[in-house]
């Protein structure tokens, strides 16, 4: 193959797969045999400044090229490197020599205005901006084509055969590149541009760009760049025919550096025009010295071994004997990724799939993340991002890991502020999580992970403001002027409590204010008020003033008070399960005001009390609501039991229709509510259910079924196991001792003393110091002897 001695005498084209352990040694030996005086490489020309970056002692693949336009940050193309990757063993090979080094590919300000343009991804990077544009071909897979012709149906199985397991030989160290572009000449013979015409571009800018070095270098030229592209580069195009196809090409101004990237991420199709499924083998396969299988294996039994799964030396021999036994029976050189899994599931995980799984996970694909130096570019937000990560010691990872958080210390407290800011600027590092064992509202739980578009997102932030401060504050008052609902301003209003945003809830608060005034759905009205009594309670744990909050809060209330009666009247059963879901709703945000440390909130809780009353008597409410407001002034204590057994026999007498009857049950006993656990331990509401329901004529218990069952179905087993038990026993039976018998439900004429005291050392336990005083009290309360 020409291109080892002078300029004169051509390229040294060294066509390679992108990601290929086998190309980047291959790549390596024939850059060592030909020592040339510059390096060519695929990539986008504006990278070429970024280029002494890959020696910095910070500078750990994987890692990308971003490049994204000044004006709209949102625009950005990738190109990841791994550092199995030909281009980046290129890259640190002509630092490590010396030897410049450059990129030859079509510029980024084209591909990212061809990307805003036609709405497609952009040359071999990774480009934002939606898919390939309509009616664009299939482009050719030539690895698939190659290996069908040989005979496999796995690309991937035949590359391995024919390049990872030969290695690089003693001899011709451009051999391999030879045979590879000879296969390549004759696809493109066949295919053209495989159906992909803007490669032609791109081949004309590096046909261009390797003459120019051929005239400057005298010491010869390589090139390395993907192997479909060699023959069009080896083809003697004319000078003004490369550059007619160049002329007139649309450009946007454009800005690069280096960024993270993932292991999980390069096993996307994406970056550098081809996914690898497998990365984490291939970083195996790059660097390791010998015996590369034995060597796995023992890296799968050290994973298997730290989940506490029994793994021995014999289970890897045994492993490492079953995969060289596969790999015969298969006709493959040495064995590959398919037969060491083979030997992993049946010797290692005992035929289960399940830590296979985590084989995949943790070592095929690997939970890598990479590392950019601190002087590789980066927008002022990034750095600031960057300082607020190392003080709180918040370092990205590519894994996912949950963090919990406790508001009362400050170090968690400045975290929890940081995450809800990035949340807020679309920077999705971290999502909320239930937090586990507390539902209080000084901790929090976070699950996050690192993923490298959020580079992208966050050079999109930049433009509201240098500081991760002020850009969510910029934004955060941005997004309250553009708000559409009142909804929507009480959740910002939250949103900026839990960021620790106090120069934003000004204007904020002024929005909210306005849109609370003009607003007159009674259901928006309800919708809000929660949002609003969170904040009020997150405020207050954050040591945020709310005292504006807490006003238009209770002004909020109080319309809802006068408006929820009227707007409760004349609605259909899906307006008014809808309601009933706005009365849940409201009533706990009341109960939360009523405990709020402000001004104006004292007297909410009788208000919403004498609503409730109204919504139980009136007529014209849906029997769901009315029975909901029962329900709910009874868990309150509001209502004597009493009273409420004289409300459900009202509803349930033969004058009123089965249908709103049945919606009455669902309201007082629907819902998730705990109405299962109330009919069991009353049995007087039980039987008052139980007679109507016996009585409901045949030709109306039809209709009244579904919401009947949609009302029982929502308990839990066991209180459905016991209420059935209680209702094939029938009323009248449970009034003595018997029947309430070891293992049965029922209930006593009078109080059990002594099972009542063999739970007080218990009691006392719970209550800790004072629990003697709090058990003796208790009882009292429940006629039990202290």
């Amino acid at each position: 193959m020409s291109g080892r001695g002078s300029g004169a005498a051509g390229p040294l084209l060294l066509g390679v797969r992108h990601h290929g352990p086998g190309s980047a040694r291959a790549v390596r030996a024939a850059l060592e045999e030909a020592r040339p005086g510059v390096v060519l490489i695929e990539g986008p020309p504006e990278a070429d400044v970024l280029i002494p970056l890959a020696a910095e002692e910070d500078m750990r693949p994987p890692v990308a090229l971003l490049a994204h336009a000044v004006d709209e940050p949102g625009r950005s193309a990738f190109w990841p490197l791994a550092g199995f990757s030909p281009e980046w063993v290129a890259i640190r090979w002509a630092l490590e020599h010396g030897v410049p080094a450059r990129f030859i590919d079509l510029p980024a300000a084209h591909t990212l205005a061809r990307g805003r343009d036609e709405g497609g991804e952009g040359e071999d990077g990774e480009a934002g901006g939606g898919e390939p544009a309509a009616g664009a071909d299939v482009r050719v897979d030539p690895l698939g084509v190659l290996a069908g012709a040989a005979g496999y149906d796995d690309a991937e199985r035949w590359w391995e055969d024919v390049v990872e397991h030969r290695g690089v030989g003693d001899g011709d160290a451009v051999a391999p590149f030879t045979a590879l572009e000879e296969a390549m000449t004759a696809l493109r013979e066949e295919y053209g541009s495989g159906g992909h015409g803007r490669d032609l571009v791109r081949e004309a800018h590096m046909r261009l760009r390797i003459r120019a070095a051929q005239r400057e270098f005298e010491d010869g030229v390589a090139v390395v760049c993907g192997a479909w592209h060699v023959p069009a580069l080896r083809h003697k195009a004319a000078v003004a025919a490369d550059r007619a196809l160049l002329k007139g090409l649309p450009k946007v101004k454009t800005d690069m550096t280096w960024v993270p990237w993932t292991n999980r991420r390069l096993a996307r199709v994406s970056g550098y025009g081809a996914g690898i499924d497998s990365p984490g083998w291939y970083a195996h396969l790059f660097g390791a010295p010998d015996r590369p299988v034995e060597r796995w294996l023992t890296k799968v039994a050290g994973l298997l071994r730290a989940e506490d799964r029994i793994v021995s030396s014999a289970h890897v021999i045994e492993a490492v004997r079953l995969a060289e036994t596969l790999a015969a029976m298969r006709g493959r050189p040495l064995p590959g990724l398919s037969e060491t899994t083979d030997a992993v599931r049946a010797v290692m995980c005992e035929g289960s799939d399940v830590p296979l799984a985590l084989v995949h996970d943790r070592l095929v694909v690997g939970e890598v993340l990479g590392e950019v130096p601190a002087t590789a570019p980066a927008v002022p937000l990034q750095r600031d991002l960057a300082r607020i990560q190392r003080r709180l010691r918040l370092r990205p990872e590519a894994a996912r890991r949950e963090l919990e958080l406790d508001l009362r210390k400050e170090t968690d407290a400045e975290r929890s502020g940081l995450l809800h800011r990035l949340r807020l600027l679309g920077i999705g590092w971290g999502e909320p999580a239930a937090s586990r064992g507390s539902t209080g509202t000084f901790r929090e739980t976070w699950r996050l992970r690192w993923e490298p578009e959020l580079s992208v997102r966050v050079a999109e932030a930049g433009v509201w403001g240098t500081t991760v401060l002020a850009a969510a504050t910029a934004r955060a008052e941005a997004d309250a002027v553009a708000a559409r609902g009142l909804a929507e301003v009480t959740g910002l209003a939250e949103r900026c409590l839990l960021a620790v945003l106090p120069e934003a809830l000004p204007t904020v608060m002024r929005i909210l204010a306005d849109r609370a005034a003009l607003d007159t759905d009674v259901g928006h009205l309800a919708q809000a008020l929660p949002a609003l009594v969170r904040s009020l309670r997150y405020g207050d744990v954050r040591g945020t003033g709310t005292a504006a909050l807490a006003e238009v809060a209770a002004g909020l209330a109080e319309r809802v008070f006068v408006g929820l009666p009227p707007a409760c009247a004349a609605l259909d059963a899906d307006a008014a399960e809808e309601m009933r879901r706005h009365v849940d709703a409201v009533h706990g945000a009341v109960g939360l005001l009523g405990d709020a440390p402000a001004p104006g909130l004292g007297d909410l809780r009788a208000r919403w009390r004498s609503v409730l009353r109204t919504l139980s008597v009136r007529d014209t409410v849906p029997g769901v609501i009315r029975g909901r407001s029962v329900r709910l002034l009874l868990d309150d204590g509001e209502l004597a039991q009493d009273e409420a057994a004289r409300l459900m026999g009202l509803v349930l007498s033969p004058g009123t229709p089965p249908a709103d009857a049945a919606a009455w049950i669902e309201g007082f006993v629907g819902g998730g509510s705990g109405g299962g656990l109330l009919l069991v331990h009353d049995e007087r509401l039980l039987g008052l259910v139980d007679t109507w329901l016996t009585g409901v004529p045949a030709e109306a218990f039809t209709d009244v079924l579904p919401l009947l069952r949609r009302t029982f179905s929502a308990y839990e087993p066991g209180v459905r196991r016991t209420l059935g038990e209680l209702v094939r026993r029938g009323p009248g039976s449970r009034g003595g001792t018997a029947t309430a018998g070891a293992g049965r439900p029922g209930f006593a004429p009078g109080l059990d003393t002594a099972r009542a005291d063999a739970v007080l050392p218990v009691v006392r336990l719970l209550l800790g110091r004072d629990g003697d005083d709090e058990a003796a009290r208790v009882a009292g309360s429940a006629g039990v002897p202290g």
